[in-house]
């Protein structure tokens, strides 16, 4: 996959995107013009959018009173509190979910949360459903479902929420890997590396992702050979590239609050081509490790794409790599000067604000403050362990003290809130499609009997999500961090929008007519339950106070609400049969609600 020089300076023609309003600017109107909705949500909708003192001198000084105690603890978080934390921490809310929170509280959640086992993995679901066989071996059989049914239903919800927003910052699609067949597995050996990494360090991720097979397929580095002064050929760049622009330190230099630092007025460029040509020296020699096995015989099974990459010291460049102002000595063997190279990036000043704002860009909001961003980068930068004459120095790149950090501010916390809300209208985010999705599986504990999880690629925009799993379209992922969707008001507020990026016409109408399918029942053997709303559906405004509490966190104001209420209550009730159509319109019009699509 060759990557792009400059991603920021690139925006899809304005002619294919929707005019997207502020994102706090949010409006009561489901966004359905030209959904192709069935008939029995056909009158609902339709009806939805039309109805859219202290003493004085002489007293005695009084006895002195106790010492205070300690503060009092935190009130427990309101049910929609709750589910607002569980949009932001997992891959979806649940009454039980909520409930879980609420007993805990934020913090001891998220301690629950760490200390669960990490779920079976992809590559054990693939072999598992026998996939493993070599027929397979040129095929992307059982991908798409190893990946859906963590999403959807692993229990370590956090962790899973962590790995989609890693995935999406370190980059591996399943249709760039080339060369060593065994795609379904590459994919999910990417995926289980990044979940095992997910409350780890980053250097030692970033150090197993530069080993890891699949990603130098992906980047083009796999294979990567040292100049040949006779045919002019020189080291592929393009993983000393994505390293530093994508993955760690950003094309501009920061300060701690990930704002640029200004050299004569003018942001300063963190690296030059140089130092690429110079880090790309470090990424030569390196290649599949068929462990002894040459040639197709070495690849007769998929074992070798989840093991480090290994050397080729014919292909080694020896000589100096000299990059962001350092220097490898000659005569470095690899794996030393691999160390030494992660080790220099990872210590520049830029990686953690450049992280922190990504990671707080994936979990809380497109735009957050400077204060914020300095506060978690501050957190990767030194995780306290060390604080207070303890024994052990504190560490530096602690995903899982980052994670806390951020999930626990009080920008996440208390801005977007009802009483946030008219002070910070930059605050917020689009919801993925993927998360939209995700979201409704988890809040109705969606099984899947068979096991198989046949939810398939979602990716076509038209009657899919515009989104899959490992499957972005670049490396710059399925939207850039800093896109502003040009023509806009997000533009003139200088606030920035990634998701907007695969929002358009038709993508909006795909992912709500995909959503209507999925709720009906009618995406694979993908089965809800519905219980707990079937005791509601009579009631259409109980029943959408329901949903919006647990899908939405209360955020859909009264007057949508009320809308989508006298909606549902057009359908007839009574029956089993009629409640489920009831519940049925009730989730997709929240479902298409910009205050629900709008995650505040």
């Amino acid at each position: 996959m060759i990557a792009e020089a400059d991603p920021e300076q690139k925006a899809p023609p304005a002619a294919t995107r929707a005019p997207c309003p502020p994102i706090g600017a949010v409006h009561a109107t489901p966004l359905t013009a030209g959904i192709a909705l069935s008939a029995t949500l056909a009158a609902p909708l339709a009806a939805s959018l039309t109805a859219c003192g202290g003493g004085g001198s002489d007293a005695a000084a009084p006895a002195p009173g106790p010492a205070p105690g300690p503060p009092p603890p935190p009130a427990a978080p309101t049910a929609a509190e709750a589910s607002r934390f569980l949009a932001q921490a997992s891959m979806g809310a649940n009454r039980a979910q909520i409930e879980r929170v609420r007993t805990l509280g934020y913090a001891g959640w998220l301690d629950a949360q760490f200390a669960l086992p990490a779920s079976a993995t992809r590559w054990d679901f693939l072999v598992a459903a026998g996939l493993n066989d070599i027929s397979y071996k040129n095929s992307q059989a059982g991908f798409d479902a190893a990946a859906w049914a963590k999403l959807l239903n692993a229990p370590d919800t956090l962790r899973q929420r962590i790995t989609l927003a890693l995935s999406e910052v370190f980059v591996v699609a399943i249709d760039g890997l080339v060369g060593g067949g065994w795609k379904a597995f590459a994919a999910a050996a990417h995926l289980d590396t990044l979940e095992a990494n997910a409350f780890g360090s980053h250097r030692a991720l970033l150090q197993q992702v530069s080993l890891s097979a699949p990603m130098g397929e992906y980047l083009t580095y796999r294979g990567s050979a040292k100049a040949n002064a006779a045919s002019g050929a020189l080291p592929d760049e393009n993983y000393a590239r994505e390293l530093m622009q994508l993955f760690t330190i950003g094309l501009v230099e920061l300060n701690p609050d990930g704002t640029p630092k200004l050299v004569n007025g003018k942001p300063a460029d963190t690296y030059t081509l140089d130092d690429i040509t110079g880090l790309a020296r470090v990424f030569t020699g390196w290649d599949f490790d068929l462990a002894g096995v040459a040639g197709a015989a070495g690849t007769a099974t998929p074992d070798f794409v989840r093991r480090p990459m290994t050397q080729v010291a014919s292909r080694y460049e020896t000589g100096a790599k000299t990059f962001l102002g350092s220097t490898i000595a000659a005569g470095t063997d690899a794996q030393t000067s691999l160390k030494t190279a992660l080790d220099t990036i990872f210590a520049h000043a830029n990686v953690a604000p450049f992280f922190s704002r990504q990671l707080i860009q994936r979990l809380v909001t497109s735009n957050p403050s400077p204060a914020y961003v300095a506060r978690v980068a501050a957190v990767f930068a030194n995780d306290g362990s060390g604080a207070g004459g303890g024994s052990g120095a504190a560490s530096r790149g602690n995903l899982r003290a980052v994670v806390r950090a951020l999930l626990l501010d009080d920008e996440a916390r208390n801005l977007g809130t009802a009483a946030g809300t008219a002070s910070s209208p930059s605050f917020g985010k689009l919801r993925e499609p993927m998360l939209r999705f995700a979201g409704w599986a988890r809040a109705y504990n969606v099984v899947s009997p068979s096991g198989t999880w046949a939810v398939g690629n979602t990716s076509d925009p038209a009657k899919g999500l515009a989104q899959s799993p490992l499957r972005s379209p670049s490396v710059f992922n399925f939207f850039r961090p800093g896109y502003v969707p040009p023509n806009s008001p997000l533009g003139t507020a200088a606030l920035v929008a990634p998701e907007f990026q695969i929002a358009n016409e038709s993508s909006v109408v795909g992912c709500i007519n995909f959503m209507q399918r999925a709720v009906a029942g009618q995406l694979g053997d993908l089965t809800p339950d519905y219980t707990s709303l079937l005791a509601l559906a009579d009631d259409a405004i109980a029943l959408i106070a329901e949903i919006n509490l647990v899908l939405a966190a209360n955020q859909l104001g009264a007057a949508t609400a009320a809308t989508l209420a006298a909606a549902v209550q057009t359908l007839p009730a009574g029956t089993d049969a009629l409640r489920r159509t009831r519940i049925n319109a009730a989730l997709v019009l929240v479902l298409a609600a910009p205050e629900y699509i709008v995650q505040k």
